[in-house]
């Protein structure tokens, strides 16, 4: 799979997103042969696996301009790097507690011009602000996610205002019991945007 598939589900790209979209593969191949970002394996599955998975958020929640976004557990930038992409006008701030990947994400978005993107080596712990949303994909339980992010959030509670947007897969019964008496959770098959067979069984957790 290249790019084509996702522009067929984004049809309205600007060409500099367009542009910015096809220099991901190679740039992450350049890199994956110097540090393993992404499993070698992965790499022919790029485009699905790893960019058009992450845009699934984009097709469930309009990032408005202005929104601050963190991207915790960013590894190689995914949601993060695809999702700046998508919205050049939200401010999005990459972490993970690996600073080679971070070193990756830093080399890719200055290569692709991403000027809404800040990328740091840090733990969640460590950052102090507060963001309307706070995005992921599946490098932890879903009480793990709430624990560390809900006091990262501007607004608990409103669902239009933003929350935990979280990409995870298989059966998550378990993990909803341990969260339901502290959060609203809406959980959306990615199957409903994408016809692909990867996103069977894979969700968008929706925390607020």
């Amino acid at each position: 799979m290249d790019t084509t598939s996702i522009f067929k589900y984004f049809k309205d790209l600007s060409e500099t997103q367009k542009e910015q979209f096809n220099q991901l593969k190679n740039l992450y191949l350049d890199w994956n042969s110097k540090i393993n970002v992404i499993s070698r394996k992965d790499m022919e599955h790029f485009y699905e696996h790893h960019v058009l998975h992450s845009l699934a958020i984009a097709k469930y929640f309009d990032i408005l301009p202005g929104m601050r976004v963190m991207d915790l557990g960013t590894g190689g930038g995914f949601p993060g790097i695809p999702l700046a992409i998508m919205f050049p006008d939200a401010e999005f701030y990459l972490i993970d507690g690996t600073g080679k990947k971070i070193n990756v994400v830093n080399a890719v978005k200055d290569a692709i011009g991403l000027q809404n993107v800040v990328a740091e080596h840090k733990r969640a712990e460590e950052v102090k602000e507060k963001f309307d949303i706070v995005t992921g994909r599946a490098v932890m339980t879903l009480p793990e996610i709430a624990n560390l992010a809900g006091n990262k959030l501007r607004i608990r509670g409103d669902i239009e205002a933003g929350g935990i947007l979280y990409l995870k897969g298989g059966d998550l019964t378990e993990e909803f019991k341990a969260i339901s008496k502290y959060w609203h959770y809406k959980k959306v098959l990615v199957s409903k945007y994408f016809k692909e067979e990867y996103f069977i069984e894979k969700y968008i957790i929706h925390l607020y």
